[in-house]
Parts: structure tokens; C-alpha cells; sequence
């Protein structure tokens, strides 16, 4: 098979002939460039791809804007989680389609997205940030090619997230509480506060907000005192209800032993949520969660902020839910808890995010193990 090549204007075409439709013999003809080596170029390429597939690339003229709003809508939001869902409808709407969304999708080139990266990061973006951005640019663009057919080739294959060094985040920046604020807060909330049972599971769990709030009776087992996590408490529906989905990832899915204290607290907890259940009778809200208030409403994510809020308003501990998180992690870690357990009991999906978390925070964990090592060396005759 072969093509033609001319020029019109200050453009070159290219042009071959395609399978007759009905008897008909067919032309095609494109635009190969601005320079007759660019349109042999094109014209060998097109001829490639006919041969070996028997179709023609179209380029799309859809918008970067348009593509992203389908491909959220129509694959992120049938087959990802509710919270992926809002996270990347951020993303989205208040970075993507404002910074390359006018674009034709078929036309952004790797250096565009490239220099949408280095602008993120120039902005002062984290590189966790950065590798949420990368992600969603690269998922979207990937099916654009397949199965969507928009675009020939992923230009995300070539963009990198710079490396540039940055600060290691301390205590101060996770918000990771000593043991005299932890004993602040609960000598400040005391057990009849709605916070009280919240706190308690998150620091003695390293649980999530919306895990812990999504937390319900028939997933603890006292007797045995492990905590399944299966779900969490992750949004409102249009009618302003709270939702529960699945947790954040397929490595949030576990099963853990929550230890006797906590397991004590609970027990206690679940014999006072029966005693208000009688003293309040059919104004009781009767649903199962761990998490309630005195007459059997469940605590929300809201409610959980505003108690955070509440409490560096008060006595100037400054926390978010979060920093209980973070603050079990560091101090299992410097007590010497394997990594692999910390990650499990987290939900983390590999055990390297715990450690660049959380690692460098232990000056502790250092010391031990230069101690180890002094302690071989003193047998030895250097």
C-alpha cells in the first residue's frame, strides 16, 4: 500500500486509499505538517496502523475539562469509593480543569503536564500531594487511550514528580501528643463526655475519624477484645444523611486486638449504653454504634472536629483526631513494635509508608539501637 504526499498552502498533506465501502473506492486525506519529511512521516505511521488494525485515528477535540468530568463521572464514581470520589471531584474541579482544562485533550503534550507538576510543587504542595495529582492525570489518561480511543498514547508516562528535598516532618507537623497533653485532654473530658469513648478508641487504636464513627457493635468482639474494621462513616447523601462505605482501601480492611484497656473502657461503655436505653425508653435512638451520645444518637465526623476544636480552644492542646493516629504509631514505635504489626493495625498498604511516616520521628529508636551496638562492641577487642 502506499500514499501520496502534496502541498497546500504552507502545510504538507498526506493521502492514501482506504477499503471501498459499497463499491466505492475511498481517499484519505490529513494534514501532516509544516515540512514535506513531517507529512512522509505521518503518511508512514497512518499506513502502520491501517494495515495492522484496519482503523484510522481520529484525534478527539474534546476539552481536558470535558474529559475529566466524564471520566470522574462515568468510571470513578461506578467503581471507587465514595471518599476517592470527592477527593478526585477536588482535584479536579479546583486545580486540573482550571490550570490545563481548556486544552484539546489530544493535544496536551507531557511537557504541559510536566510543568502542571513543577507548578504544584513551586505552589509549596507536599509530595503526597503531588503523587495525588500524578495519579489522577494518569489514570484518566490511560483510559482515555484504552478503552475511550480519545488519544494515541498516555502523555503521563513521561511526567515525573520532582525530587526535590524538602524538610522532614516533625512532631509539631503530625501533632503528635506527649503523654502529659494526653492526660490533659482526659482529665478535661472526663468519661461522661460524648468524646470520651472516640478519644480513647482512636489513641488505643490508631483508628480513623470516619472509621471510628462508622464503628459498630456486631464488629468488636469484648470477649475476645479484637475490633474488625469493614466500613466507616465517610459522607452526607444529598438529603443531608451521613453515610457508611467501605473504608479507605483494600489494606483497611482488618482485624485487630485492641488490648485490656480499651477493652475494659468498652465493656463498661456498652453496660451504660444499655441503662440509658431503659431510662430512655421509646426516645432512645437504638443503631448499634459504639460511638453514641447519652440517648443513642451516633457520634459524626462533625461532631468528632468540633470536640478537637473545642479542646485547643479550652486548654490549648492543639489536635486534630488524627494526631491520635499519628500518636499511637510513634509510640509503639519507640517501644520497639515491629513495623509489620504498626502497618497492619493502621490500614497501611505497604510497610514503607509507615516507616517514612513515622521513623524519623523516633530519636529514641535511634539511640536503642547505637546502645545495641556499643553493648556488641564492648565484647569484642578492637
Amino acid at each position: 500500500m502506499s500514499g501520496y504526499i502534496r502541498k497546500r498552502g504552507s502545510k504538507w498533506y498526506y493521502s492514501f486509499e482506504v477499503a471501498s465501502l459499497n463499491g466505492t473506492r475511498k481517499r484519505v486525506e490529513k494534514v501532516g505538517g509544516t515540512t514535506k519529511k513531517e507529512a512522509e512521516r505521518a503518511l508512514r505511521k497512518s499506513l502502520q496502523e491501517y494495515e495492522e488494525t484496519g482503523a484510522i485515528f481520529e484525534p478527539s477535540e474534546t476539552s481536558v475539562a470535558d474529559y475529566m468530568n466524564f471520566w470522574l463521572e462515568e468510571y470513578v464514581a461506578l467503581n471507587l469509593a465514595q471518599n476517592t470520589y470527592d477527593n478526585y471531584e477536588m482535584v479536579i474541579r479546583l486545580h486540573i480543569n482550571p490550570a490545563i482544562g481548556k486544552n484539546r485533550l489530544s493535544a496536551t503534550a507531557p511537557e504541559t503536564l510536566q510543568k502542571y507538576i513543577n507548578d504544584k510543587q513551586r505552589d509549596g504542595y507536599a509530595r503526597k500531594t503531588l503523587s495525588i495529582h500524578h495519579s489522577i492525570l494518569n489514570s484518566a489518561f490511560k483510559q482515555a487511550v484504552h478503552p475511550y480511543k480519545l488519544i494515541r498514547e498516555n502523555p503521563m508516562q513521561y511526567v515525573y514528580i520532582p525530587r526535590k528535598k524538602r524538610e522532614q516532618t516533625t512532631r509539631e507537623d503530625l501533632k503528635i501528643l506527649s503523654l502529659p497533653d494526653i492526660q490533659k485532654v482526659i482529665d478535661f473530658i472526663g468519661r461522661v463526655n460524648t468524646f470520651y469513648i472516640p478519644f480513647m478508641i482512636g489513641f488505643h487504636t490508631g483508628m480513623r475519624r470516619g472509621e471510628v464513627c462508622g464503628l459498630k457493635w456486631d464488629m468488636v468482639d469484648l470477649d475476645r477484645g479484637t475490633i474488625e474494621v469493614d466500613k466507616a462513616m465517610s459522607h452526607k447523601d444529598e438529603e443531608g444523611n451521613w453515610v457508611l462505605g467501605p473504608p479507605k482501601n483494600n489494606s483497611s480492611y482488618r482485624k485487630f486486638f485492641m488490648g485490656e484497656t480499651l477493652t475494659a473502657i468498652l465493656k463498661e461503655h456498652r453496660l451504660q449504653q444499655k441503662k440509658n436505653k431503659l431510662r430512655y425508653g421509646n426516645h432512645y435512638i437504638d443503631n448499634d454504634f459504639v460511638c453514641t451520645k447519652e440517648n443513642g444518637e451516633f457520634v459524626s465526623p462533625y461532631s468528632i472536629k468540633w470536640s478537637c476544636d473545642n479542646i485547643k480552644k479550652k486548654i490549648g492542646v492543639d489536635m486534630g483526631f488524627h494526631s491520635l493516629r499519628h500518636t499511637h504509631a510513634t509510640l509503639l514505635l519507640e517501644r520497639g513494635a515491629p513495623i509489620k504489626d504498626i502497618q497492619k493495625k493502621l490500614g497501611h498498604a505497604r510497610a514503607s509508608i509507615t516507616i517514612d511516616t513515622y521513623s524519623h520521628l523516633t530519636e529514641k529508636m535511634q539511640d536503642e539501637t547505637v546502645d545495641i551496638l556499643n553493648d556488641l562492641s564492648s565484647k569484642l577487642n578492637f
